[in-house]
């Protein structure tokens, strides 16, 4: 896109990363064909919760990971917009980026932005060799996504912060380092007034995490139980009191990336593939319509991507982007169901991925707020409550 566009009263950015993108993306499609695992096509669906350590690793050392940390913390300097083609380049081709997939995208950038030099020291180097796994410390029982209703609390006192409480539903505690809470700082405190996020190292004494099975019998989220916790001053991230105002910024990064409307595309390469030079005008249909709005969202998710790049907010479109993205990887395995022929127990690499996706995207919506919650944040931003 060039210039400005008006979409819905969305401003559209310029999608215009520095350097030659054509390059970046053939150098990394070559080092992909030399060090991706050769995994099973169900295995590639949803990859961006796949975790491979020594994957990981490679990536880091060849520069893939900690792209826009900074140099000084064994980061690459680069533009938001060139790690944006190598994230879409990772999960178009199906590789295994769970391990370090939330401290890359969300963990590494705040402790930039908000964190002590001795937490950019401690933690940054590590993220950017892809060694180094965070999760993070948001829905609790009873709260789910309204954040504002958090109750685990963090207590000063002479020793460090005392931490009580529990988090749910939390994606790679069982293999993470570090955990990045929103924790109540402040006594009687509610709503968003009085929270603050800490960094918690997750072999501290005290913690508890317990796995959440889920119905195709996957472990992702778990519980995280704190019984008086004791973590250091320098646990802190940030200012104290300000945790709602970081963690808004934290989720305009999870909401509005590729992944958000690319945890279903190896579907749809795959009934491209399944159908062959004659699809029959069904299939023909379908894939026109889902490769023309699988490029709507692109565009739409680039724009974004821009805007943060251009260190605006972007809580509303990223919220569309979220929005959108996750109603077009729940409607997919539907609408592919709908026109192809074949028992449920079809062996095909078409009918194990439409089985495992029409169990799994569910969950879609799920992940970075239920779809009520991030549809009233795009209404107040449209004004429309």
């Amino acid at each position: 896109m060039h210039g400005w566009a008006d979409m819905q009263g969305f401003a559209l950015y310029p999608f215009d990363p520095p350097g030659d993108i054509g390059a970046l993306r053939a150098e990394l499609r070559a080092w992909l064909a030399v060090n991706q695992p050769q995994r099973d096509i169900v295995a590639r669906a949803n990859c961006w919760a796949s975790f491979d350590a020594d994957f990981s690793r490679a990536l880091g050392a060849a520069g893939y990971v900690g792209m826009t940390l900074p140099i000084r913390y064994g980061g690459g300097d680069r533009h938001p917009l060139e790690r944006y083609v190598v994230i879409e380049e990772l999960l178009a081709a199906g590789a295994p980026v769970g391990a370090h997939w939330i401290a890359d995208r969300q963990t590494g950038p705040l402790i930039v932005r908000y964190g002590s030099e001795e937490q950019r020291e401690r933690y940054l180097p590590g993220i950017a060799r892809g060694e180094l796994y965070a999760c993070i410390g948001l829905s609790e029982p009873g709260a789910g996504s309204d954040l504002a209703a958090v109750r685990t609390s963090a207590r000063e006192t002479a020793e460090g912060w005392r931490i009580n409480g529990q988090k749910i539903w939390t994606t790679g505690a069982h293999f993470s380092h570090i955990m990045l809470a929103l924790v109540r700082t402040e006594e009687g405190s509610e709503r968003n007034a009085g929270l603050s996020q800490l960094l918690i190292d997750l072999d501290t004494p005290g913690i508890t995490i317990r796995p959440i099975i889920d119905m195709a019998g996957h472990h992702d989220f778990n519980e995280v139980f704190f019984d008086d916790v004791l973590v250091p001053h320098g646990a802190l991230v940030g200012t104290r009191g300000q945790g709602w105002q970081q963690v808004t910024a934290e989720l305009g990064l999870e909401r509005s990336g590729p992944e958000r409307y690319l945890s279903s595309h190896a579907l749809l390469a795959a009934l491209i593939d399944a159908a062959g030079a004659d699809p029959g005008p069904a299939v023909a249909v379908l894939v026109g319509e889902l490769t023309a709005e699988m490029w709507t969202l692109r565009q739409l998710s680039m724009s974004t991507a821009a805007k943060l790049a251009a260190g605006e907010d972007p809580m509303v479109e990223a919220s569309v982007v979220k929005e959108l993205g996750n109603a077009f990887e729940q409607d997919m395995p539907r609408r592919v169901q709908a026109i192809v022929d074949g028992p449920w127990d079809d062996p095909s690499d078409l009918g194990r991925l439409l089985r495992a996706l029409l169990i799994a995207s569910p969950s879609f919506s799920l992940r970075g707020g239920t779809r009520e919650v991030i549809r009233g944040i795009i209404a107040r931003g449209l004004g429309l409550r």
